[in-house]
């Protein structure tokens, strides 16, 4: 072999090996420029979603707070039937003690002492 050639060969290898070199050492570089490249054009739009999100979520828990309140308050309600059919028969046992207590004043010609919440009365001042 040649000298020449053999300088040649050389310097390709050496060129090739220096190559490959700087492509090693610089991919790294590359890669984490492409990284902040992507964060940079992409993290507000992420900003904007984790926010619309958060709004989301606090309208959701909002509903679903005023659902189970809803739900409680029909539960409740179902289970004041008992109550409402005591009150019921207290007003049914009232109204009859008054029709007593009219029909026996009524009998012995008695008025009644007037009451301040009963709606005042006209009467007529005919004479027979």
């Amino acid at each position: 072999m040649d000298d020449q050639e053999m300088q040649l060969k050389v310097k390709r290898v050496t060129d090739k090996f220096t190559e490959s070199m700087y492509v090693l050492a610089n991919e790294p570089s590359i890669a984490l420029y492409r990284l902040q490249e992507h964060v940079r054009r992409s993290l507000p739009e992420l900003v904007q979603h984790k926010t619309d999100m958060q709004s989301w979520e606090e309208q959701s828990q909002g509903a679903i707070y005023t659902v189970e309140y809803a739900c409680s308050a029909v539960k409740s309600m179902t289970n004041s039937s008992l109550y409402f059919k005591n009150i019921d028969g207290l007003l049914r046992q009232a109204i009859a003690m008054k029709e007593q207590i009219s029909s026996s004043q009524g009998r012995s010609g008695v008025k009644p002492a007037p009451n301040h919440n009963d709606p005042p009365t006209h009467v007529s001042s005919t004479s027979s």
